[in-house]
């Protein structure tokens, strides 16, 4: 990865868990708007994947990037159902633990393609 994408993905990794925040912030009450916070998070996150399947493109064929598509896709339900939110918030923060600190061979496990390229 050339060394400005490697720090424009630091500096989206921090805005991203600055929007975790004031999104969780906001389930737990905080007069925060939740909506905009999941639409930050969203964003972030897409932005991440874009410059991880740009700089790995069997990226999205892993485990590892499949999960980042479902996150994305409960990120973007919670932004338009406030209902939702608590739930989905915490189901996703639950998979991001397991999916970021599973065994990398599970984690990069190739899920779609050749089988012969499955771990």
């Amino acid at each position: 990865m050339f060394p400005l994408l490697r720090w424009l993905n630091v500096v989206l990794r921090g805005l991203h868990l600055a929007a975790v925040i004031t999104l969780g912030a906001a389930l737990l009450g905080a007069p925060v708007a939740g909506g905009p916070s999941a639409l930050g998070v969203a964003a972030t996150g897409f932005a991440m994947l874009a410059i991880d399947t740009w700089s790995k493109p069997n990226h999205l064929l892993e485990v590892s990037g499949i999960a980042v598509l479902v996150k994305l896709v409960l990120v973007g339900w919670m932004a338009a159902d406030e209902s939702s939110r608590f739930a989905l918030f915490w189901i996703i923060v639950a998979g991001s633990a397991i999916f970021a600190h599973a065994p990398a061979r599970f984690r990069h496990a190739v899920v779609f393609g050749p089988e012969n390229n499955r771990n």
